[in-house]
């Protein structure tokens, strides 16, 4: 299990960031990083919807008619007598 980090670590992490793409290359690297996290947001919010439109429509598919109901009474009665 990772601890938490604290505001050294997330310091030291900032310097050695720098250090490896330059001061010039943050922002750009900051706007990469944000448009990946909408677009990925965005595909499981999209994902989710389907899931939960598959889901709903199992469950009006699986739902016994009542013509069916009624049908399938009728035979077990007949094959009962």
């Amino acid at each position: 299990m990772l601890p938490s980090l604290g505001p050294l670590e997330l310091a030291i992490i900032l310097v050695i960031v720098v250090l490896i793409f330059g001061a010039g290359k943050l922002p750009e690297l900051g706007s990469a990083l944000g448009k990946t996290l909408k677009e990925f947001k965005s595909a499981t919010r999209e994902v989710d919807e389907i899931k939960e439109d598959v889901k709903q429509s199992v469950s009006l598919d699986s739902a016994p008619k009542k013509d069916t109901v009624a049908k399938s009474d009728a035979a077990e009665k007949k094959v009962a007598s």
